[in-house]
């Protein structure tokens, strides 16, 4: 069924792949927003934009701005009067050691964009799936968010904080036909990922078995979430399992901290080959 999708981060990874994804059905009508314009016009050059009868629109959005939420939600619905699907994909990740001086800059980055920015955007299409009776808001947060991750303090706590967010919302917002999902997958192969590759403190990151593709994420996001809009799932569900045991038990985790280290170390210096 052919739906209005709004989607941050679509310059890059994950947003990108779903923007693309998404477009390749041509009933779908898609705002793709990021805070490169430049990076989206080059992308996205190859398709027909809304002014000109086509599904795309092209929208320069910083996820901090509260006034740039209001204005995509205000084009969009000069252009198509709904909003379906709200995907809330741009993040932000810096590693960083407790025992270092952190930057305050650093601190509010993750939570300006990673926590501030999904909580903005969920809010900025709110009113209008309660007036439609329906909708759908997809929260990216993260593996880090279900089990606290040494050496990536900073982005694991805003994605704590973003999961906490989305459950809360998806309990109160069931009432009037609007699903939130929030979505936690494990590293994903993105440009993300590969600023950590040279970084001891993003060890932890490795240390699963594989890395997923930003394909895998897409095919949950258009699959299972679209269809059964649960309140959460976890890519890959056996690394969720243990990251959840991990958080019920942290000081028997912290035991094992540093073979999980050593092993992601291992695997984080194939990932440069």
């Amino acid at each position: 069924m052919a739906q209005v999708y709004i989607v941050t981060g679509a310059a890059s990874g994950i947003g990108r792949a779903l923007c693309q994804r998404l477009l390749s059905d041509a009933s779908n009508k898609v705002c793709a927003c990021d805070i490169n314009y430049e990076a989206l016009a080059e992308i996205y050059a190859d398709h027909t934009l809304a002014e000109s009868g086509g599904s795309l629109i092209l929208q320069q959005l910083d996820v901090r701005r509260v006034d740039q939420w209001q204005d995509v939600v205000e084009m969009v619905l000069n252009h198509w009067q709904r909003i379906d699907v709200m995907c809330n994909v741009a993040s932000v990740l810096k590693d960083n050691w407790i025992a270092d001086i952190v930057i305050p800059d650093e601190v509010d980055l993750h939570f300006d964009i990673n926590v501030k920015g999904t909580i903005y955007g969920t809010q900025s299409v709110v009113e209008t799936m309660r007036q439609q009776g329906s909708g759908h808001i997809i929260n990216v947060a993260s593996l880090a968010a279900l089990s606290p991750v040494p050496g990536l303090s900073l982005y694991s706590a805003s994605k704590y904080a973003v999961r906490a967010y989305s459950l809360a919302a998806g309990m109160e917002l069931e009432q009037y036909g609007i699903a939130v999902t929030t979505l936690c997958p494990d590293a994903v192969q993105t440009p993300m990922l590969d600023q950590q590759k040279d970084k001891e403190q993003a060890a932890l990151t490795f240390s699963g078995s594989r890395t997923l593709t930003v394909d895998e994420v897409v095919d949950a996001i258009v699959g299972p979430v679209l269809k059964k809009r649960p309140f959460e799932m976890v890519l890959l569900p056996s690394r969720g399992v243990v990251a959840k045991i991990a958080n019920v038990f942290p000081q028997t985790t912290g035991n094992f901290v540093d073979t999980f280290r050593k092993q992601g170390a291992k695997r984080q210096a194939k990932s440069k080959n």
